[in-house]
């Protein structure tokens, strides 16, 4: 049977050549932009197969992926751009996909637009158009346009736009080959388009673009779209400004030079109108539907429209929109927490009770000397299987769940209806985003808060990101509520006061979050509220395995490496602490010692601070630090010194109350386990995203203090009145 390839009358198999290492040697240069989801990167994999690589722009944290192919013996080069809604936009990502359209210089620009959806999409398609030539729109997921009574005369619409319209549906490669055509086409110079504006602009407007981009070119005559950069000036696009000075979108350009073009950007600001940004964005939507109106004809799409605006006046109303984004992110954490025990308890099983006894046998055999049997087991493998068995799973389950709740498209309207709330405190809506990601891991949450638009309030969002309950914390929580909330109680209501118990912690972290970001946003990350500009995405079927392979692989694993490389060493830390002596006593017993009175002043003890010392890399393991240390305090010395534990209920109650704790221990701990510092991966990760130790240092000192007053008061408070 033959390939595809082989029978493809555009592009055969003779014409298709793999490029491997000379893919540094390509003709020409693709930029694939387009709205998310939009099949994007289902056209790049169609395009180039298995033939791309990612890395990450330069001076930036955002990914990007480069891909090759060959076609009548040309070689193109394909950067797939980060998804954005607009060339206006701030974010990393979508800066990124805007600097490269505007100055990278690309001999192409395809602009990815779904078909059912067009006067969503096409604001992108004609910003792209004002600043770009050879343009081509590719109309994707024509199959489900149609499966919804859309019909779309491309031809019509290509000539209104005047450009080459290709409809494609990428998933069956439909279109694909007439796409390639096409690009082969605009390359050779047999297709030309030129810039094109569809708006035409005020007088004052005019004038003022004109005087500061022609200040501009004197400054670098090679510098390209000039006028795009002195509307965004005027605008006040502080970040653009930024890069100016910094030399990121010219060399010829820098600090000391672009000194007079900022006075007169100020001198022509004040005659620009105010509300420029939000007219010319309405004015782009109002040009789209006109030509839309032309070439498309559509009743289905209408009423899906007419359902999708239902469901969002529900899902954004004032009331019912928190009503529902709180159950859904409870009916999440519940999937998340009940789900988890299960493979906890299997991973649990096969790495602490099945391979780690195989383990202790298999070096006693060998004649391991006991120090380097309890070092590399007791120490460093039992840190580590304790990370795996209480981390894995409920990221496995939390990740995927939030991102199909992103690819169905209701998380951009949990930013929209937050976006009042964080404004308040002087934080950004999408800071929604990423605190919900923190309740799966803090780390991943930091990474995500790429999507916020400026560097100030994604300074905010990182530094408040350790208040949301992190799924490593969630155990502690749970358990200290059951022992010692929920034993206060009626036992017929332990149940439910220990649930309360934790819903009320875990609204603290969100009221916490909220008081920091507004004092952060008044004091050391001082500035204005940047404009939330946010186009609500279509509701649409997630695909269930690309997100589940893309979320495990993508998040899970990833920080999941990441704690484990932290846990090895912090395990092999905490062996040796409780084996080394000095004076007849272990090092870990003089710690506790010194942390005692600090401990006493805070509601906790010298064992817990020690705990939550060792167990910087992973939150998963302090208490079986805390009970570890209690034991070997109480007594336990010999083979148990320094090997982490975990027993039953019961059994770790009595543990604990034998180490002197009371409820006022339990309900200070379960504060401190809220406020605290970030874990060392979180810590690690905080630092490549800011690249600063001031912000770093700045991520470790505000919620350790917290925890250090809060927990101070509460107890001095709870013994005033006991």
């Amino acid at each position: 049977m033959k390939s595809s390839c082989q029978v493809c009358e555009l592009n055969t198999a003779s014409q298709l050549k793999k490029l491997g290492e000379n893919a540094a040697n390509t003709q020409f240069t693709i930029a694939l932009a387009g709205n998310p989801n939009t099949g994007k990167s289902t056209i790049f994999n169609a395009l180039t197969g298995l033939k791309q690589h990612t890395g990450n722009w330069p001076g930036k944290t955002v990914t990007h992926s480069e891909g090759y192919f060959s076609y009548q013996q040309n070689t193109f080069k394909i950067v797939d751009l980060p998804g954005t809604y607009s060339l206006l936009s701030t974010s990393d990502d979508e800066e990124a996909a805007r600097d490269f359209i505007l100055f990278g210089k690309p001999d192409i620009t395809i602009v990815v637009v779904d078909a059912g959806r067009m006067q969503r999409h096409f604001s992108l398609l004609l910003q792209v158009m004002e600043v770009s030539d050879n343009v081509i729109l590719c109309l994707n997921l024509m199959d489900e346009a149609k499966k919804h009574g859309t019909e779309i005369d491309t031809r019509t619409l290509s000539r209104d736009l005047g450009i080459p319209v290709i409809g494609t549906s990428a998933r069956s490669k439909d279109g694909i080959p007439e796409l390639l055509s096409t690009i082969h086409k605009m390359a050779k110079g047999e297709i030309t388009t030129k810039k094109k504006s569809f708006i035409k602009p005020t007088e004052i407007v005019k004038y003022s673009v004109d005087k500061v981009a022609k200040h501009l070119s004197q400054l670098d005559p090679e510098l390209d779209n000039t006028e795009w950069i002195a509307a965004r000036l005027l605008e006040g696009n502080e970040n653009l400004a930024e890069e100016l000075k910094k030399g990121m979108i010219s060399t010829r350009i820098n600090s000391e030079n672009f000194e007079p073009m900022y006075h007169l950007v100020e001198e022509y600001k004040t005659n620009f109108p105010k509300n420029y940004h939000d007219e010319r964005i309405e004015n782009l939507y109002a040009e789209a539907a006109k030509i839309i109106q032309s070439s498309v004809s559509s009743t289905e799409s209408e009423r899906l429209f007419r359902i999708e605006r239902m469901i969002d006046n529900l899902v954004t109303h004032r009331i019912w929109g928190f009503g529902i984004m709180f159950l859904l992110l409870s009916l999440v954490l519940w999937l998340t927490i009940i789900g988890a025990n299960y493979p906890s308890e299997f991973l649990s099983f096969l790495l602490l009770e099945q391979i780690y006894p195989f383990l202790k046998t298999g070096a006693n055999e060998l004649n391991f000397p006991w120090w380097l049997s309890g070092l590399l087991i007791d120490g460093i493998y039992l840190a580590t299987a304790w990370v795996v068995s209480v981390m894995l799973p409920p990221m496995a389950i939390f990740f995927p769940l939030f991102t199909l709740l992103e690819d169905f498209g209701y998380l951009p309207r949990v930013a929209f209806n937050l976006d009042r709330i964080f404004r308040k405190t002087g934080a950004h809506g999408k800071q929604a985003l990423t605190m919900s990601m923190g309740f799966g891991c803090n780390a991943a949450g930091v990474v995500s808060t790429r999507i916020i638009d400026s560097e100030r309030e994604r300074l905010i969002a990182i530094i408040t990101n350790n208040f949301s309950l992190c799924n490593g914390r969630w155990p502690t929580q749970i358990l200290l509520a059951s022992l010692f909330i929920g034993a206060a109680v009626p036992t017929a209501y332990a149940g439910l006061a220990s649930i309360g118990a934790v819903l009320a912690i875990v609204l603290l972290g969100v009221g916490v979050m909220f008081a920091s970001s507004w004092v952060l946003s008044h004091t050391v990350l001082r500035g204005e509220v940047s404009t939330f500009h946010l186009e609500l995405p279509p509701y649409r079927p997630p695909q269930f395995w690309r997100t589940l392979y893309t979320s495990l692989i993508d998040r899970t694993l990833i920080v999941l490496w990441r704690a484990v490389v932290f846990a090895a060493p912090a395990g092999g830390l905490i062996w040796l602490s409780c084996n080394i002596h000095i004076g007849g006593t272990s090092i870990a017993e003089h710690l506790i010692s010194l942390l005692e009175y600090p401990g006493w002043l805070m509601g906790l003890n010298g064992v817990i601070l020690l705990a939550y010392v060792l167990a910087i890399p992973a939150n998963e393991i302090v208490m079986p630090t805390v009970l570890m240390l209690t034991t070997l305090v109480l007594g336990g010395s010999g083979s148990e010194a320094g090997v982490l534990m975990e027993g039953g209920t019961a059994e770790t109650f009595a543990v604990l109350q034998s180490g002197g704790w009371t409820l006022m221990t339990g309900v200070c701990l379960m504060l401190f386990c809220l406020l605290h510092h970030p874990c060392s991966t979180t810590i690690y990760t905080i630092y490549k995203e800011t690249g600063s130790w001031r912000w770093t240092l700045l991520s470790i000192a505000l919620p350790l203090g917290l925890g250090i007053v809060v927990t101070m008061v509460t107890a001095g408070l709870w013994r005033l009145f006991s």
